[in-house]
């Protein structure tokens, strides 16, 4: 009942305040061309900075200069012109697909891991493998 609540309350297609919580974030993220995944901070989370050394170095790049031109936009207390705002895609993501990997493997006994010839599963299978085996991981997962 309660997962139930909680489902309608963030589902913008079912809920009325969640489609305009939506469609303000959206507006918000379009005047300075910024995409969702970008408010993601590498300094809090080691998962997201995990997930940006394995993305490509154009998407890396791309999410970079994004960040800088919205710093800069901020600075100058100004916002992208209208046809380019037309033109952004803020809820276009890039580094869900590869947060979620590696959440649900952390989530996961070793022995119901399949064994992919993809580099990111094979890089979770030998965290999960280590976790398995009691070694202690590759870095300590601390708030800085």
């Amino acid at each position: 009942m309660a997962s139930a609540i909680a489902k309608w309350l963030v589902d913008p297609h079912r809920n009325p305040l969640a489609a305009i919580h939506k469609k303000t974030v959206s507006s918000r993220l379009r005047k300075f061309g910024l995409r969702y995944d970008d408010l993601y901070d590498p300094m809090y989370d080691l998962d997201v900075k995990e997930a940006l050394n394995r993305l490509p170095r154009e998407i890396v790049d791309a999410r970079n200069q994004r960040l800088k031109r919205a710093m800069d936009l901020s600075m100058k207390h100004d916002y992208l012109t209208e046809d380019l705002q037309a033109m952004q895609t803020p809820f276009r993501t890039y580094l869900q697909e590869m947060l979620a990997l590696k959440r649900a493997v952390n989530h996961l006994p070793f022995s119901s891991l399949q064994l992919e010839s993809n580099d990111n599963a094979t890089v979770t299978n030998e965290n999960a493998e280590r976790e398995a085996l009691g070694a202690l991981p590759l870095y300590q997962r601390s708030l800085p």
